[in-house]
């Protein structure tokens, strides 16, 4: 089938990525977005490959009983936001299913232990943090849902209200050379601006807030601080621009919580936590356990885990890749949590995991096909699934995180 043929279908179930699945009469799976399973579609062939094709929605024939009028203007174009034609409530029993579904057919899990998804306080005006690209001639915006064009925003409804109130009236004159802005929100209204380009650019300035200019792992200050305080369940951490924080504080709250909870945390475990970053997890375990090991690759976030935990004595940071940093520990943690990247674990790391052999492991993942993968390397080496939480951090999106329990079998 070719480029730009419109085909009828109806569509069966979500996909990971936020599409609706359908299939052709030959068989031919088929993946539309922004539109809802139970719909009968027509839709605009524009990626067809030997398994399956993609397609751009043009019409909606017979509408889901659950479809709902989205909030943003810019639905359907951006590719920031993926279900807001969707109740909240619905969105989170879609997540909840395609974890499930990737966790069996990745996996390869018969029967996943999944709990409950832990839904998000608020479904709106959530993110600290929100990333922009700019047109030719200096406007904010966000890229198109499949395309590498920049679509200039005249509203988003994701971040918090402060951030809200700010972004619009930031104004860059064209030919700076900016890749990409960035605003973060920390506590008590403090605002950054971090800048993303080869040459720090001239800027004035007149509202009162910190800029950041970052090339790399180089962080030059432009204005104000170099850091912002993040509070998470009462305890405040040090964030620097180019340090990586969970975007939603309230979920980072009960993440922390679920964890506190569900490890078995005693004054004589060792805890290794890998890929620990600004030390989130790790200010929160260190107070229950009686030695706490970091292993962390970027440099800003290492600066950071070292003063967030400077009043603990038991803990330790080891700075660089996991992969060539775990092979050389001469340690034997009781407790081993891992919070890697969307990639997930990367082989070696998890062979020297493997080789540890810790009683228990929790991963925290934010990609659940990567999860798939290493939950069945973790099973086939000797490991047990006792549960898997979701956490919905990013509602109106397709974007699934969670935390799996794994337990060592004798």
């Amino acid at each position: 089938m070719d480029n730009d043929q419109t085909v009828t279908l109806r569509l069966e179930r979500f996909a990971y990525g936020g599409e609706a699945l359908g299939r052709l009469p030959d068989g031919r799976v088929v993946f539309v977005p922004f539109a809802l399973p139970g719909e009968r579609v027509r839709a605009r062939v524009v990626e067809a490959r030997r398994g399956h094709l993609r397609a751009e929605l043009l019409e909606v024939l017979d509408p889901a009983p659950g479809r709902e009028r989205p909030r943003c203007r810019h639905f359907g174009v951006c590719g920031g936001c993926h279900y807001q034609h969707l109740s909240y409530a619905a969105q989170t029993e879609a997540k909840a299913a395609v974890l499930d579904d990737l966790l069996r057919r990745i996996g390869k899990i018969e029967a996943p232990p999944l709990r409950p998804i832990v839904a998000a306080p608020q479904a709106w005006n959530y993110r600290n943090h929100v990333q922009f690209h700019l047109t030719p001639d200096g406007r904010l915006g966000f890229m198109e849902a499949r395309s590498a064009a920049v679509l200039p925003i005249e509203e988003c409804h994701l971040p918090e209200g402060p951030l809200n109130d700010l972004w619009p009236v930031l104004q860059f004159d064209a030919g700076l050379g900016l890749e990409r802005v960035s605003l973060r929100l920390g506590t008590d209204g403090e605002v950054m601006l971090a800048l993303e380009s080869p040459e720090a650019p001239a800027l004035e300035l007149e509202a009162d807030l910190s800029v950041v200019h970052l090339r790399g792992d180089e962080a030059l200050v432009l204005a104000g601080d170099e850091a912002l305080t993040m509070t998470v369940n009462g305890r405040a951490f040090r964030v620097s621009a180019g340090s990586f924080f969970q975007v939603n504080t309230a979920m980072a709250g009960r993440m922390v919580q679920d964890l506190l909870e569900r490890l078995p945390l005693t004054p004589q475990a060792t805890v290794l936590e890998l890929y620990c970053g600004v030390g989130l997890f790790s200010a929160f375990l260190a107070e229950r356990v009686g030695r706490l090991i970091g292993v962390e690759a970027a440099p800003s976030a290492c600066r950071d885990f070292v003063v967030n935990l400077d009043e603990f004595e038991n803990v330790e940071l080891y700075e660089g890749a996991v992969e060539d940093v775990l092979p050389a520990l001469d340690v034997r943690p009781q407790i081993v949590l891992v919070d890697p990247p969307r990639a997930g674990l990367e082989r070696r790391a998890l062979e020297a995991l493997l080789a540890l052999r810790p009683e228990t492991l929790a991963y925290v993942s934010c990609d659940p096909s990567t999860l798939g993968r290493d939950a069945r390397r973790l099973l086939d080496g000797g490991y047990r699934l006792v549960e898997v939480t979701p956490f919905d951090l990013f509602p109106q999106t397709y974007h699934i995180e969670s935390i799996s329990l794994f337990e060592k079998q004798e």
